[in-house]
């Protein structure tokens, strides 16, 4: 029987649809509604086979079009665009001028034929925009803390200072009772110490010092405004952005836990084994890179987040490029600082991937420790896999004996 592909170029408010039946195409317009949905509905119910549906990712509006197609049975293939763009480029041969990208879809799912996607239970999806919407309050942390920054420059930059270490909620909550120097002045040290003592993890010894140390910072700067200006103002409102912000992200990570716990799996648990996975960490790596079970090998996960190996072909020329970068940046970004805390970790809770990447730095010629980290990317992900797919937690001495064994043949 003849195949039956459906590219679907989809856009904000409507998409274009192009039906390759062998050579021959048909090409409509859909709005991205329920009217819309329906008359490609009724356009997919004419063939007997379910047709092949293909279409770019596109954020929101793409998630439109894929929850109509799993509402009613289809299943559907999604390419991340810079991908699309790349096999269209190399397997297509077309005009730069022609726009017509539902058509070109079509013929590369004809040409590479690509799998369909694994659906995934809904916990899933919620996790996944859990994520996304904490990945969004981190940014809006890191803005907040500049422009803090920025205002405390006017009113009392010396308190940047205070804490040597990470700065946390008390720190945050002191800049929002005192964002001004002069309003440190005007309070005399029991008051300051009483004050501390209600923040939580300050016994009277430590609030006696911070509370004196407080003063002499206060005393040593010089304001450019009044404590009644618009910058003390900003200070605490920046102050208390950072207090509400963290707060939600905090929420978020015990929404996504408490999801993660409810699978018919025990992958979060599983994640959390391995040194240096905090529960942050393991459940947003849950959270990006879904069900693994439904890939087929670890590469397919390498590919998924784009850390596969680009190659270039001319001639009799083949070489590999540096990763593709095509995949989930956010996976990749969160993968790239676990090896990192896998390696902090070690010195207490050993690791076979923190042992890899500490011999790769130490052979290594160069300062080239991305490209390690990368290749040590490839063994945490490989790892995570087996570990899934055995429903095993980690166990050190297993995976040196593994390691052994994958070494030896």
């Amino acid at each position: 029987m003849m195949k039956v592909v459906f590219g679907i170029d989809v856009s904000k408010s409507a998409s274009t649809v192009c039906e390759l039946i062998g050579e021959s195409k048909n090409e409509f317009e859909i709005t991205n509604d329920r009217p819309g949905f329906l008359q490609l509905l009724k356009e997919l119910h004419v063939f007997a086979i379910h047709p092949q549906i293909i279409f770019e990712a596109t954020g929101v509006y793409s998630r439109r079009l894929q929850t109509f197609l799993e509402d009613y049975g289809y299943d559907y293939i999604i390419l991340n665009p810079l991908k699309a763009k790349k096999e269209m480029d190399q397997g297509l041969r077309h005009n730069k001028t022609d726009r017509n990208d539902a058509y070109h879809l079509a013929l590369i799912q004809k040409l590479y034929h690509h799998p369909v996607n694994q659906s995934q239970a809904e916990e899933y999806h919620q996790l996944n925009a859990l994520s996304r919407f904490y990945d969004q309050l981190t940014s809006d942390l890191i803005m907040a803390k500049n422009r803090l920054h920025q205002a405390l420059q006017s009113t009392f930059p010396e308190i940047e200072t205070l804490f040597s270490n990470s700065k946390g909620n008390n720190y945050w909550q002191i800049i929002k009772q005192y964002p001004h120097c002069e309003s440190m002045i005007e309070s005399d040290k029991e008051q300051i110490v009483r004050w501390l003592l209600t923040l939580k993890g300050f016994g009277n010894k430590h609030a006696q010092k911070t509370a004196k140390k407080l003063l002499k910072l206060a005393h040593k700067s010089y304001p450019v405004v009044k404590d009644d200006s618009v910058e003390t103002k900003q200070a605490r409102y920046y102050a208390d952005r950072q207090l509400v912000l963290s707060s939600q992200r905090e929420r978020i990570i015990d929404q996504m836990t408490a999801l993660a716990k409810k699978l018919p799996n025990r992958d979060l648990e599983i994640l959390e084994s391995i040194p240096g996975f905090a529960q942050t960490t393991a459940v947003r790596v849950l959270a990006e890179l879904g069900d693994m079970r439904r890939f087929s090998n670890p590469n397919k996960i390498n590919a998924f987040i784009g850390i596969d190996p680009g190659r270039y072909q001319s001639g009799e020329m083949d070489s590999s490029l540096s990763i593709t970068k095509h995949g989930n940046a956010v996976a990749r970004k969160i993968l790239y600082r676990a090896i990192g805390q896998i390696d902090n970790a070690a010195k207490t809770n050993p690791c076979h991937i923190a042992d890899y990447y500490e011999s790769k730095k130490r052979s290594s010629q160069t300062k080239g420790f991305k490209k390690i980290a990368i290749a040590s990317i490839h063994k945490l992900i490989r790892t995570i896999y087996a570990l899934i797919q055995n429903d095993q937690l980690y166990d050190y001495s297993v995976a040196t004996h593994n390691q052994k064994d994958f070494c030896r043949n």
